[in-house]
């Protein structure tokens, strides 16, 4: 079996993150994890974006390269703080383009308790969030195993 090499690149805010949700649902292969179904994965990289707007994802990803990444997850937080990342999108298509590696949008399901606000905050009422949400967005029973 292949294994696919991950990164997973966190919003500097919750920079003291120590992963618990995102490795959580790796094991499990939940939420943006869920591809991974059957496969055989090794995160190879970690680390924030380095604060508004992002500096760290000019260089971090060629330091994922070298080490075999196949595949760049931008983490939930991003999707699910207040407010949500406005650069989220960019880093997703400069990332490709610079690098040339795969970037999935999301890493664990989106907690309840962000979903409920941010649909009452209307944060991602735009065909571009809902886009950039479908990785993560799963039941409630599940949002709910992540609060």
């Amino acid at each position: 079996m292949e294994k696919v090499k991950i990164g997973i690149i966190i919003c500097d805010r919750y920079r003291s993150c120590a992963g618990g949700k995102c490795f959580r649902s790796l094991e499990n292969r939940e939420g943006a994890f869920s591809i991974y179904k059957g496969k055989e994965v090794e995160v190879v990289g970690y680390t924030t974006c380095g604060g508004c707007p992002g500096g760290n994802i000019e260089y971090a990803p060629a330091e994922m390269k070298k080490n075999g990444v196949n595949v760049i997850h931008l983490a939930t937080g991003m999707l699910v703080g207040y407010p949500p990342c406005p650069y989220v999108d960019y880093f997703k298509r400069f990332i490709e383009e610079k690098y040339g590696i795969k970037v999935v949008v999301g890493t664990h399901p989106i907690p309840q308790k962000y979903y409920t606000t941010h649909v009452n905050l209307k944060s991602w009422e735009s065909p571009e969030w809902e886009t950039l949400l479908t990785p993560t967005m799963t039941d409630e029973k599940t949002r709910l195993n992540y609060d």
